[in-house]
């Protein structure tokens, strides 16, 4: 069965195999690659051929996708799966790019029991056994002008590497060898620290040492630490070292190598 396996693998590849010149671009522009070594390029140009076979891309808001859309988000979302492999994001099928932020009715019931409805604006949004949603104008951002710490694609995808066991938590699967324990208590003692600066320094968001976002939820607090593990890994080493360390050992790579 195995080389039935590799024959449908390399069929995959080649029906959406991606031309050197383009792939050699496109890697040109995402920071968060350049760490990766020239056997990790490889790994990453196949993975993304076999990502482009699994998954099914749609437009929203009157979005039109193109070719360069499909390469540009499924190139961010190997990434983090790069050496956990494509079962890592099993379960769900469907990619949704919107032109831009879209609205997202979310509903609150305060202490009396009334239910409120409201739409919030969101960047990205991750449903388990769900798609992903994507504003492509964040996407296309993400390419033009990347920023530390930000990366809508790496971050969604983490939330559904989270919720591959149940709802997100800001615990994935973790590889054998690695302690929960370890990580409940590295991430948890990062995340309060970060809740106490939040507190403490109010809205100033230079006090901060990442996004003050991931203060939310330590589902959050995960996908955001995902962000500057691939865009900002000097950063998160300085601030969380225990934070950099324990992504590391899960998602099995070392950005920071390349500083």
């Amino acid at each position: 069965m195995k080389w039935l396996q590799r024959r449908r693998t390399l069929r995959a590849i080649g029906r959406h195999s991606i031309g050197y010149g383009e792939w050699r671009a496109l890697c040109g522009r995402l920071a968060p690659l350049h760490h990766l070594d020239i056997p990790g390029r490889v790994r990453l140009r196949a993975l993304c051929a076999l990502f482009l076979q699994a998954k099914r891309f749609s437009g929203a808001g009157g979005l039109e996708i193109t070719r360069g859309m499909r390469l540009a988000v499924a190139v961010q979302a190997c990434l983090p799966i790069l050496y956990l492999g494509l079962s890592w994001y099993r379960g769900w099928v469907e990619i949704i790019l919107y032109p831009g932020p879209f609205a997202v009715a979310h509903e609150e019931v305060d202490d009396a029991g009334v239910v409120s409805r409201r739409a919030e604006m969101r960047h990205g949004e991750s449903w388990a056994q769900g798609p992903l949603i994507l504003s492509w104008a964040d996407v296309e951002g993400g390419l033009r002008e990347p920023q530390d710490g930000y990366n809508v694609v790496v971050h969604e995808c983490a939330h559904k590497l989270d919720m591959l066991d149940g709802d997100a938590n800001g615990l994935p699967p973790l590889h054998d060898g690695m302690s929960v324990t370890q990580w409940a208590d590295v991430m948890g003692r990062a995340y309060e620290d970060l809740r106490a600066r939040c507190a403490r320094d109010g809205g100033d968001p230079c006090a901060f040492p990442i996004d003050p976002y991931a203060a939310t939820h330590p589902a959050e607090f995960f996908a955001v630490a995902s962000e500057y593990f691939f865009t900002a890994p000097h950063l998160l080493a300085a601030f969380y070292p225990e934070v950099y360390r324990q992504l590391a050992l899960f998602y099995r790579q070392e950005p920071l190598a390349k500083y």
